[in-house]
């Protein structure tokens, strides 16, 4: 409660700082000195240095405030893939790992270097995994 408290007071003064320096730039009669007064004021905090990171590489990540990021993901899964069981982790070409959220199975014919979609739901809140060509889909989470 107090450092909600001392956040109020801190934001009320500079707030009141800002309204002192509009009031004193308006009082000016000449144009050119007004646009000075104006041009001098500080202007409010910096905008956050971008995270470097492309929305692709956030895709599925849990994060307060992100970029946005896209509805769909294509990459190709590693090596081998025959399939997936409840919890079974997926590392795919771009470094990301998910895992198999719903507790679904399939069984896939050996397949190399998989293309694989990673869609986003209707409602935004699930993430399904389809491996190219196959029917099967499952919904997963992503871990890394």
């Amino acid at each position: 409660m107090k450092k909600a408290l001392y956040l109020l007071l801190f934001a009320s003064a500079a707030a009141a700082a800002g309204d002192d320096a509009v009031l004193k730039c308006r009082t000016l009669t000449d144009g050119a000195q007004r646009l000075a007064c104006y041009d001098a004021m500080p202007l409010g905090a910096p905008a956050a240095a971008a995270s470097g990171r492309s929305a692709e590489q956030n895709f599925g990540m849990t994060q307060a405030a992100r970029e946005p990021e896209p509805d769909q993901i294509e990459s190709n899964i590693v090596g081998d893939f025959d399939g997936w069981s409840a919890n079974t982790r997926i590392t795919l070409a771009n470094g990301q790992v998910w895992r198999i959220s719903d507790g679904s199975e399939a069984v896939l014919p050996r397949l190399h270097n998989p293309k694989v979609r990673i869609t986003r739901g209707l409602l935004g809140g699930a993430l399904y995994f389809k491996v190219d060509g196959q029917n099967s889909t499952a919904r997963v989470r992503r871990v890394q």
